[in-house]
Order: C-alpha cells, then structure tokens, then sequence
C-alpha cells in the first residue's frame, strides 16, 4: 500500500451508529481517529476536566465536529502508572448515565472502555457499539460470551500488572494476543469482530512503548486492525521531558509512525490536530506517487 493511501484521510459523512459501524469504516480505506473522552476525576492526562456532564458532552460535540470517526468513552481510570482508584460497576454507570445518551446524538459510533462486562452490557443497551477492554478478555470471564452475544466489535488490548525490562516485549503481546484470540474463539466472537491494540504505556516500560510502535508490523500476522493509542503516554516524557498536556507533538509523531506501520485506527486527545496531520500526509504521499 502506498504512502498516499496508507494515510489517506478524505472526509465523509458521519456514519449512524450500528453494529457494522466500525467494518464501515475500516472499509473506507483510511486511518481512523478515535476520539478520547474521560469522565473520571483521576486520568493521567485530563483527569476531572470532564467529570461535569456537560463540559463532557461538549467535548463529545466538538471531537465530532473536528473529525473523530469513534468517540471512546471511559469512566474509570486505567492509567498504567500512579495509583487510579478502583471504582465499582454501579459508580461506572453512574458517570456514564448522565452523559452517554447525549454524546450518541452527535451521530458517532461510541465505544464504551471498560474492563467489567456489566458495565460494557449496560453501555450497549445504552446505544454504545464497540467494547474497548484495556485487559483483552482476560480480566472479567463474563466479557468475552457477553460480547459475542451482542455481536458488538471489541478492542484486544495488551495489558501487564507491571513493566518488566527484561522480557521480550514483542514476543510477549503476541502471546497475549494468541491467548485472547483463543478466549474469544471459545465464545464465539466473529474474527472480524475484533481489533488489536497493543497497549501503547500500558505494563512497559517507554523502550518498550517505542518497540512496539517501530515494530507494530509484526502484531499483522493476526491478520486484524491495529489499533494505537499513544496520545500522551509517559514513553514521550522519556524521549523529551514534557507534562502529559505538552506531548502534543510527540503524540503526533508517534501516531503517523504507527499508521505508516500498519495502524488502522489511533486513540487521541487532541482530535483537530491529530486529523490535520493525518491529511497533510495523505497530501505528501499523493504527491510523491503522481
């Protein structure tokens, strides 16, 4: 695929929420950017920003109106590092009540992130159309049959307790990824159902991070969409040390890395900017082929 179209990022109308959202938009050829939003008080980058409704769902608007393909919803933190409080599946809910029925009127497919399968059971009820689990079915056992039972597209991430220097950190999301590939086998999750995500910050160290974007090539032999969210991650500190607010850049840079290496969808914060150099290289690459 050349560089033009692995890039390319023409703009079309929104898609309606639906089960075939996400294979609808895959097929339009082009990285897609999933926009992030956070109702929790405790994120590592805009923790309580958006705890408010109604800050959150003007967010929502404005990520739509500046191109977000998805809008990914959260409302328990899962930052890797620092000490995010657990919050139960009533509390999730709670958050989510007062916000996910009027962020689905922008018209966006929304994908709820979560890691407890009754919460992700409630946000489909909701109207939410992907499961984007941080632990790849291998966290709550009732994920996996609740998922395949909705026929809801899911997002695989990889996930360790903690980094470890020394492991083969390639070698190691391959394997997590096999293993939940299997869980979701067992279930009977369609294949084209799932998108893997290798967990940009999430149990690694930020050598390991940058690995796994440089090499993100090799998570292909699953024959899947990758996903990357590296928007703001702690690898960027370790390159150039900056707040998680001043990593635009480096969030940028990492992003066309990753879509030059086989991503289909990346994660942001910072939608605007995310879209714009997604089509500015789309504009280089056409230029060098013609």
């Amino acid at each position: 695929m050349g560089l033009a179209r692995t890039f390319e990022a023409a703009a079309g109308p929104a898609q309606k929420p639906a089960r075939d959202a996400l294979s609808a938009l895959l097929s339009l050829g082009r990285p897609l950017v999933m926009g992030i939003l956070n109702v929790t008080p405790d994120s590592f980058s805009d923790g309580g920003r958006f705890i408010d409704p109604a800050k959150a769902v003007a967010h929502a608007g404005i990520m739509s109106q500046q191109g977000a393909d998805i809008l990914d919803i959260g409302a328990e933190s899962t930052r890797p590092y620092g000490d995010a409080t657990p919050v139960s599946a009533q509390d999730e809910m709670a958050r989510l009540s007062t916000v996910l029925p009027a962020v689905l009127k922008f018209g966006l497919p929304v994908s709820i992130d979560t890691i407890k399968a009754s919460v992700a059971s409630w946000a489909l009820d909701q109207g939410a159309v992907i499961v984007n689990d941080v632990w790849g079915l291998q966290r709550d056992p009732a994920m996996a049959p609740l998922v395949a039972e909705r026929g809801a597209p899911v997002i695989i991430m990889h996930n360790r307790d903690s980094a470890d220097a020394n492991i083969d950190i390639i070698a190691g999301v391959t394997a997590f990824f096999a293993r939940s590939l299997e869980i979701a086998e067992r279930a009977g999750i369609a294949r084209d159902k799932i998108v893997l995500d290798p967990g940009i910050g999430f149990g690694k160290t930020p050598e390991q991070s940058i690995a796994c974007i440089a090499r993100l090539a090799e998570f292909k032999r699953f024959g899947l969409p990758l996903l990357v969210g590296a928007s703001r991650k702690r690898f960027i500190n370790a390159v150039t040390p900056s707040a998680p607010d001043e990593r635009l850049g480096g969030s940028i840079a990492s992003h066309l890395a990753a879509v030059a290496n086989g991503a289909s969808i990346v994660r942001a914060h910072d939608v605007a900017e995310t879209v714009q150099a997604l089509r500015v290289a789309a504009a280089i690459g056409r230029a060098k082929e013609s």
